[in-house]
């Protein structure tokens, strides 16, 4: 494992890398070995571990903007490259720190690369207590970045009457874990998403998250707002590659229309109208984004000094920021064939997947629900929730 010196010039060499590939990989989908691979040598998968446990100290906005940097090129790999700080930071929360800090020096010894198998929405594993812990039982879906993974993020819910949402941190090899490598969706091709079966495994009791446990403390419930923006800045990333690539196609390949009256695409007035839309779309995610990495640091800084109101005040601003991030991205995404013309839609290139990517992303949080958050804040000024999805 390599320790960079500067993580964006790694994460940007990568990115060049996976590009050559993305087309391709998105129409093989599977897992993505190699790519993988090259992540944990990089050592970007220690980016937002602290100092002290020999990761490197990234602040949540330097680790969130890779993110963005990866989603240009590749999403899936931005996908699961921020669920591996997702899951890091889902044991910080909810862990006591003998459990937590192990864990972190772990990560950066062994290389390990942490997967989901969370997905609080679906109750179908059961966890029954036994001596030293618990067993867990069922089936779980959407579990990204499994495959491949040394750590699992897992949840059941305890079978004892009252349904308590339990969390664990156990190795993806453990007797009894299956995971069904069944995902084969229109987008994000290669985060690995399919289910997970759990026949009787066994969790030890400090493997379970309990102390202050999920969601209990202002400050533990900062992670669902982590996983949201982590979507804004994978949205904005997507969205941004779109353009990249559109740009690329029109000022090199596109042909302008007969009726035009220009010789080159880049001259066309329609063209360029819809270019100065993108731009503006881009602009305003860019600087809500910003504004969220920004007080994201600031709260997670704050510790178990936050107070609710400036949790309230940060959800709403990731809200704003993801609910922009979604629509500019499939507005850009789907329109990006209006300035690159039919030759562009050939299958080879792919240019679809940036839309299919965004669209099969963003129907995981529907952002109806988002809007009617920030609709009961503006007129009755009711803030949001705490829950896994706000």
């Amino acid at each position: 494992m390599t320790t960079p010196n500067d993580p964006v010039h790694v994460a940007r060499r990568l990115a060049a890398d996976w590009a050559s590939t993305a087309a391709e990989r998105d129409e093989r989908g599977g897992t993505p070995k190699r790519e993988r691979d090259a992540l944990r040598d990089s050592g970007l998968l220690t980016l937002s571990i602290p100092h002290e446990f020999g990761g490197l100290g990234a602040s949540w906005s330097d680790t969130l903007n890779i993110v963005r940097e990866f989603a240009k090129v590749d999403s899936s790999m931005a996908h699961v490259f921020g669920f591996q700080h997702l899951m890091l930071a889902t044991v910080r929360l909810f862990s006591r720190p003998d459990q937590w800090q192990p864990w972190l020096e772990q990560t950066v010894r062994q290389r390990w690369f942490w997967g989901n198998a969370l997905n609080p929405l679906d109750t179908r594993t059961v966890a029954t207590r036994i001596d030293g812990g618990r067993e867990f039982s069922g089936m779980k879906s959407f579990c990204s970045g499994a495959s491949d993974s040394d750590r699992l993020i897992a949840s059941a819910l305890e079978d004892s009457g009252v349904g308590k949402l339990l969390i664990a941190a156990i190795p993806t090899d453990r007797v009894g874990i299956t995971l069904l490598n069944d995902w084969n969706n229109m987008g994000q091709r290669q985060t690995d998403s399919g289910s997970a079966r759990f026949e009787r495994v066994r969790v030890a009791e400090d493997e379970l998250l309990l102390d202050p446990g999920p969601l209990s403390t202002v400050f533990s419930g900062l992670r669902p707002l982590l996983a949201q923006l982590t979507f804004v800045n994978l949205f904005l990333g997507i969205a941004e590659g779109a353009f990249e690539q559109a740009q690329h196609y029109t000022t090199h390949e596109a042909r302008a229309w007969f009726k035009s009256e220009v010789d080159r695409a880049v001259d066309d007035p329609y063209v360029l109208a819809h270019y100065g839309e993108f731009w503006v779309g881009l602009e305003a995610v860019r600087a809500l984004a910003e504004r969220a990495n920004a007080l994201f640091d600031k709260a997670w800084n704050r510790g178990e000094q936050l107070r609710a109101e400036e949790r309230a005040n940060l959800a709403l601003a990731i809200g704003s920021a993801k609910v922009h991030a979604t629509r500019v991205g499939l507005d850009l995404s789907s329109r990006l064939f209006e300035v690159t013309g039919a030759r562009a839609t050939h299958a080879s290139r792919r240019f679809d997947r940036y839309w299919r990517n965004l669209r099969t992303q963003t129907l995981h949080d529907p952002v109806d629900y988002r809007i009617r958050e920030l609709g009961e804040w503006a007129l009755k000024q009711k803030p949001p929730t705490p829950s896994f999805y706000s």
